[in-house]
């Protein structure tokens, strides 16, 4: 590559300084192209810089630049402490700068165009078309000191944020590098070593090379990105590396210091070079050295996993004299790497039982965003105990280490309702004050363990339409899917909605890289009935189809849930749609799943099994998945208009096969692990309590029913004029031909028998899921009368007696009020 020289005259320089672009055009297109490998999640690496932009334009025709240069108009060092502190986060934590060129999406003033559902169609808005772009210049800088002071609340520093803990001990001092104002060099003073340097031409003494890093790092910060590409500067990088095994240990940590502030790129060769001297002097380092270069490569942002490897073995062999600090700054450091080392994990959670009362809260914060970001699980005894200390002080941490303490929570699948309760008292006064990225890890903590609190996500939703055009594509989609998951529309819905629908129409260039994020936000608003026409045309499209087999995720089951609620829901709908053979290779995968999982779980096989008792036969009940896009079983049973039940499974596998071969005992253990809920009047430890003292009486699975059941189903309320027996013999159809078929039955009901579990319903209560509050809803649609045994009331009488049993079933299925529906 040819060098290109360009002149830049340094103030208050009596000499023209000339310097070589050509080592940082290398390292800028290296970093580039190591940035678009990069995924947003928590679980990757951070490896690069971030390109200063990426342009995508879906359709190139018809689109305008936004021309704006007094967007540009920034100081260099505010450029240069931006690039420092922003470029090349790690990809989980990533935050889209007001001052970054992006692509955005133009549309009309009216809110997103939405699918009516069925008998609720209402005119179309007009609005441009989707794929009509333009590219917006910058945001301005803010001009008003509110404006500033919401731009410095809503950026996410990934470097400074992260190590507030490191303030609290002084010890942290020796552990790791500190962003602090140092003495200002004069320019002549750096020019005069710059001149040193040349006349020398490297060949100074290992002391000579460490001072002169260590005051040029000192250069105003202005200064550093031409200093770094000169010459004479990567003169003196040649001759430390020339002489690096000559340079003591502690200088050789100074000069990386000094790469820190002066902003080196982490594929800078000096770094190289380093990296593998510190490498092979580590085992003669101590713990604090070994840390603090650690620390150091963070702050550079470069990826060493040889040199981690190496220290996380230094650890384990020295484990049982770790300090305190050295221990939370090691699993800070675990954090970053984005690496949990198998052998280490074990005492990782020993030593947080050690010093757990004598963490400070910021720490414990910082060890749950190290569990968090290398995915380290834990077990739920340490989880809890964790939680414990939170929830009695919550009123004292800091909203970043709280918002730690949740991700790992929402990790651990852990329910802490002594936790959640204390959050929803103290958070909700807290919201207007945290970024958007906060806010979106407290939604999405709830969400994840079907936790509802109706003033935390009301808090939420009041916010967030001032706070939307910080979202990132994954903050929106995060937002839409919790509340969709919780069947929270706030009181503020309109603006909620529309102003998130148009964050994910500007946002739609970045969910060509990551698709699973436009699925996300899709389904969350399908639980609630809300349908963009323009999003689900782009998404259902084969071109984005083909987008989603590169994902990391699995999002076949996605795609086919969402295609299958349009056209349930969306009858109008003239848009992209799946092709049929998507559709049936995705079915059999979920048919497979459930008949392993799903088909076969004690309260459905009970229930299925009574059932057939109850009416005749198999050909009664059928097993199986109405709605299989909806990923739950469904008890389908038909009854004519005289209350009548009608055979029409007259070749179903799964009962021929499955249910007559399948006996489940029910143990104590299984049926304390299946009973978590009750109504509000009995906790589950009493509803447990309950099903524990009465003794099993399950029965054998005789067809003709017993004396007591008889008995005990004789006083039932049975629908007037029908003559039912309750178990007739096998092959009795209760007056109805076998011949009939679908196309042949006669007018009646359907009944979809829903066996829910709690897992079906948010926490220790009764708000049934989005997913499951979507799939009744369509059965309803179809035709279908949703019929609930609630887990609160079926769970105990699995453990009560046959004719009990039966009795219950009995009410549930021939309730007169059933009929009246279907009439």
């Amino acid at each position: 590559m040819a060098t290109v020289l360009i002149c830049r005259r340094f103030p208050r320089l009596s000499r023209v300084t000339t310097f070589s672009t050509t080592a940082k055009c290398k390292a800028e297109s290296g970093s580039n192209k190591s940035n678009q490998k990069k995924e947003e999640n928590p679980e990757t690496a951070n490896t690069g810089t971030e390109p200063v932009a990426t342009i995508q334009l879906l359709n190139p025709l018809d689109y305008k630049v936004l021309y704006n240069p007094s967007a540009y108009a920034k100081s260099r060092a505010a450029s240069q402490q931006h690039a420092a502190r922003n470029s090349g986060q790690a990809l989980g934590d990533t935050f889209t700068s007001p001052g970054t060129t992006q692509v955005q999406h133009t549309f009309g003033t009216t809110s997103p165009q939405a699918l009516p559902p069925l008998g609720n169609a209402l005119p179309k808005p007009e609005s441009k078309p989707l794929l009509e772009q333009t590219i917006s210049a910058p945001r301005p800088a803010a001009q008003t000191k509110e404006e500033a002071k919401k731009e410095k609340t809503e950026t996410h520093d990934s470097k400074e944020d992260p190590r507030v803990f490191q303030k609290g001990r002084p010890e942290y001092r020796s552990l790791s590098y500190k962003f602090e104002p140092v003495e200002t060099l004069p320019l002549e003073e750096g020019d005069l070593i710059l001149h040193s340097v040349a006349i020398c031409k490297g060949n100074q003494s290992p002391e000579t090379i460490t001072d002169y890093f260590r005051k040029l790092s000192r250069l105003p910060a202005e200064q550093h990105a031409a200093l770094v590409s000169e010459l004479r500067f990567n003169t003196l990088c040649r001759s430390a590396v020339k002489n690096i095994r000559l340079i003591s240990t502690s200088d050789l940590i100074d000069i990386l210091k000094a790469c820190i502030r002066l902003v080196v790129p982490p594929t800078h060769p000096l770094l190289n070079a380093c990296e593998n001297e510190f490498c092979r002097r580590a085992w003669d380092m101590n713990l604090d050295q070994l840390l603090l270069v650690a620390d150091c490569w963070r702050c550079l942002e470069r990826s060493v996993p040889s040199y981690l490897s190496i220290l996380f073995s230094y650890a384990n062999m020295h484990w049982k004299h770790l300090t305190l600090p050295q221990f939370v700054q090691l699993v800070y450091i675990i954090g970053e790497g984005r690496r949990s080392p198998a052998d280490l994990m074990q005492k990782v959670e020993s030593m947080i039982l050690k010093y757990l009362d004598s963490f400070t809260l910021e720490e414990v914060g910082a060890i749950c965003l190290g569990l968090f970001k290398s995915l380290s699980g834990i077990s739920d005894h340490t989880m809890r105990k964790i939680a414990d200390r939170v929830s009695l002080q919550m009123e004292d941490i800091s909203t970043y280490a709280l918002v730690n303490v949740l991700k790992m929570l929402r990790y651990a699948r852990m329910d802490h309702l002594p936790l959640l309760k204390e959050l929803g008292k103290v958070i909700p006064t807290r919201i207007p004050t945290i970024n958007v990225q906060g806010i979106m890890h407290i939604a999405l903590t709830c969400s994840s363990i079907h936790y509802f609190d109706e003033g935390i996500m009301a808090a939420v939703a009041m916010s967030l339409p001032s706070k939307v055009t910080y979202c990132r594509s994954k903050d929106a989609a995060k937002f839409l899917w919790s509340f969709g998951c919780l069947d929270y529309e706030p009181p503020n819905e309109e603006e909620f909605y529309s102003s998130l629908i148009g964050q994910m129409h500007r946002k739609l260039h970045e969910f060509r890289k990551f698709p699973e994020h436009l699925l996300t936000g899709l389904l969350g608003l399908a639980f609630v009935k809300r349908f963009p026409e323009e999003l689900i045309d782009y998404a259902l499209r084969d071109e984005f189809v083909q987008k989603t087999r590169s994902s990391k995720y699995e999002l076949k089951k996605d795609l086919f849930t969402l295609g299958k609620s349009v056209e349930i829901e969306c009858p109008s709908y003239q848009g992209n749609r799946l092709p049929p053979q998507f559709y049936e290779e995705v079915s059999k995968l979920i048919f497979s799943f459930a008949e392993q999982e799903i088909y076969v779980r004690p309260e459905i096989v009970e229930a299925t099994s009574l059932l057939e008792s109850m009416l005749g036969g198999p050909e009664y009940v059928k097993n199986h998945m109405i709605l299989p896009h909806a990923r739950s079983s469904d008890l389908e049973v038909h009854l004519a208009m005289d209350g009548h039940p009608i055979p029409f499974n007259l070749k179903d596998p799964i009962a021929d096969k499955k249910l007559k071969d399948i006996g489940v005992n029910l143990t104590d253990d299984l049926m304390t692990q299946l009973i978590k809920g009750r109504s509000n009047s009995q906790s589950p430890m009493e509803m447990e309590s309950e099903a524990r003292t009465h003794g099993q009486e399950r029965g054998e699975e005789a067809r003709t029913p017993r004396v007591g059941d008889r008995a005990a189903l004789s006083g039932g309320a049975l629908i007037a004029g029908a003559r039912l027996q309750v178990e007739p013999k096998l092959g009795h159809c209760l007056e109805a031909p076998l011949s009939l078929t679908r196309n042949q039955q006669p007018q009646g009901v359907k009944l979809a028998i829903q066996v829910s579990n709690r897992n079906h319903y948010c926490f220790c209560s009764k708000r049934l899921l989005g997913l499951h509050c979507l799939k009744r809803r369509q059965l309803r649609q179809l035709g279908y009368v949703v019929v609930e045994l609630p887990f609160w009331e079926w769970f105990p009488l699995l453990k009560r007696t046959r004719s009990e049993k039966l009795s219950y079933l009995h009410y549930k299925v021939f309730n007169p009020a059933l009929l009246s529906r279907a009439g």
